[in-house]
């Protein structure tokens, strides 16, 4: 039985590592694209604050055109 509990323990600590470094990979992606100006995320922040039915979109939706 002890050994289970070891074995929980190290995978409780690895999973929980790797949650961290996924973490920091995201936060970095979020941080490099918004630095490029590839995404204004500063905007999509605003979303909840300036939620009506007359406020302009995030961004604007291209539509297709049908062939």
């Amino acid at each position: 039985m002890e050994e289970i509990r070891t074995i929980q323990g190290y995978a409780y600590f690895f999973f929980m590592l790797f949650l961290v470094v996924v973490l920091y990979i995201y936060i970095i992606h979020l941080y490099r694209s918004e630095k490029n100006g590839e995404r204004d995320y500063e905007k999509y922040g605003n979303l909840a604050t300036h939620d009506d039915l007359n406020s302009t979109p995030v961004e604007e939706v291209e539509k297709k055109k049908e062939n």
